[in-house]
């Protein structure tokens, strides 16, 4: 499914115009964004917690020349799936 799939599938469940979904998907998708970037979380009870998480600073090898590298720290996005999306998936 892509984004276009899921506004479909949100316009028919929620009896809503493609614009309409398509406009709600978006800031759903941007407030989740916007949360991850000043450092939160976004907990959605029975689907799952995004949330940053922190990569240490490494040692790492150039695959071209195999010789070694510094890679810095970086945050990158998390998802832990909730209990209701494990046994969506488990069960179907």
């Amino acid at each position: 499914m892509n984004k276009s799939d899921l506004v479909d599938a949100v316009a028919s469940s929620a009896d809503l115009t493609k614009a309409s979904a398509g406009r709600a998907v978006d800031a759903v998708l941007e407030s989740i964004g916007d949360e991850l970037g000043r450092g939160g979380t976004v907990s959605l009870v029975g689907f799952g917690t995004f949330n940053v998480r922190h990569r240490a600073a490494r040692e790492g090898r150039n695959p071209q020349t195999g010789a070694p590298m510094h890679i810095s720290a970086s945050k990158v996005p998390g998802f832990k799936s909730g209990k209701g999306l494990k046994d969506k998936v488990k069960y179907s």
